[in-house]
């Protein structure tokens, strides 16, 4: 069983504490993205994603540290047990689809920097990766309707899967050619 997630209220005051300007949930999309494209798993993610080689490793046991560790052990959970950091199902239409655009613009800048400009991916991925740059660009629907919260379910685990695709495409892939040579 994979390790769950922060709260975003945690990872939301790691973020303020270390000076990020960043959203909680675009930064879980980052590390999702770095890990998927093949960047290095180690403690310096933080700086890697951030593209700020002056940020230090989170601290062992901080959100930020324990974020890092939950998302590696979901990435690598048989059951594809990946979770998206976003607010509850409580939280506005608004809220929640605004979190996923930044957890998808998070996703495809650090994949970009991971996997570089000409990543292997199969066809599923390829599409995979280009529907996520279009999500990236999307904003938040300002209210709606019961219909507007199923799409929103459906546009979740659509992102879900296809950051386990992308992973399976160049960091399982790489791992695996590693192994046969």
């Amino acid at each position: 069983m994979p390790q769950p997630l922060p709260s975003l209220t945690e990872v939301e005051q790691a973020c303020r504490e270390a000076g990020l300007a960043t959203p909680a949930p675009e930064l879980h999309g980052g590390l999702c993205g770095w890990l998927a494209g093949g960047g290095e798993p180690g403690g310096r993610w933080l700086a890697r994603v951030m593209v700020d080689d002056a940020l230090p490793a989170p601290a062992e046991g901080s959100p930020l540290a324990r974020l890092h560790a939950a998302t590696l052990s979901q990435f690598e959970d048989r059951d594809f047990g990946l979770a998206l950091l976003a607010p509850g199902d409580d939280a506005s239409l608004s809220a929640r689809s605004g979190a996923l655009f930044d957890w998808c613009r998070g996703f495809v800048g650090a994949f970009g920097l991971a996997a570089g400009s000409q990543p292997k991916l199969s066809d599923e991925g390829q599409e995979a990766l280009a529907d996520l740059a279009r999500l990236a660009r999307a904003s938040a629907q300002d209210e709606g309707d019961e219909e507007d919260e199923q799409a929103l379910a459906e546009i979740e685990e659509f992102v879900r899967v296809a950051a386990l695709l992308l992973h399976g495409d160049c960091a399982l892939a790489a791992r695996h050619r590693n192994r046969l040579n």
